[in-house]
């Protein structure tokens, strides 16, 4: 069970912190926001932790890098300790986002409700086929690339997505970070590469499922 003292997470704490720490950090607020969902008012470290696979031990040590939430005999509440996390993740304000490449994946992208619900705005998308520019996708204008720099600047757009198709994932990234953006989300299927000042993810949706039919085929293996 957690500690009973508790204190605001600071900046200064976070320097620091493992980016294992901060993938769990996703799990726990999901989970979180799922037991709210259901009239759950409060969990132990031990509850939280058997749900998603993790120790307690694991839990706590995670939540500690940001400071102390629990409750001796009561544990974590919900409510409080999913606004603690969204603080630190910074997903209790707005982040208006930039989408780069109207195609299937772009499209369904746009079309993601459960973006809007964790704070994540598209406000712009581009794409370099006349017959998309102009159209609106989601409740979202698909402007032509050239003026990235401009819609961008006009709406304070910090983050953006790439969906555009391999050859051409490099060169629409330097576009971005040259006009402002700060944090890019990389869908293309290739490696690409960005200024230290600028945060890159880059997600692999095929190399996800070489990983899960890895772990599915050695699984069979062992039992057989």
């Amino acid at each position: 069970m957690a500690s009973n003292s508790k204190r605001k997470p600071t900046q200064a704490s976070f320097g620091s912190v493992p980016q294992a720490v901060v993938n769990r950090l996703s799990y726990y607020l999901r989970e979180l926001q799922h037991l709210v969902r259901q009239g759950v008012q409060t969990i132990s470290s031990s509850q939280l932790g058997q749900r998603l696979g993790f120790t307690d031990a694991q839990v706590r040590k995670d939540l500690a890098y940001f400071g102390q939430f629990g409750y001796p005999g009561i544990g974590y509440r919900c409510e409080e300790l999913i606004t603690a996390i969204r603080r630190i993740l910074g997903t209790d304000q707005q982040w208006p986002v930039a989408l780069v490449g109207v195609g299937n994946l772009g499209t369904a992208l746009l079309g993601y409700k459960g973006f809007a619900q964790q704070g994540f705005v598209f406000q712009a998308a581009f794409d370099n086929d006349p017959a998309k520019v102009g159209m609106t996708l989601g409740g979202v204008k698909v402007y032509p690339l050239e003026r990235l720099p401009e819609v961008v600047r006009s709406h304070k757009i910090r983050l953006g997505i790439l969906a555009v198709p391999a050859s051409a994932a490099q060169e629409v990234a330097d576009r971005l970070v040259e006009a402002g953006i700060q944090g890019i989300l990389n869908f293309a299927p290739v490696t690409i590469t960005v200024p230290p000042q600028v945060s890159l993810v880059e997600v692999d949706l095929a190399m996800e499922l070489e990983q899960l039919s890895f772990a599915v085929l050695h699984r069979q293996r062992k039992t057989c």
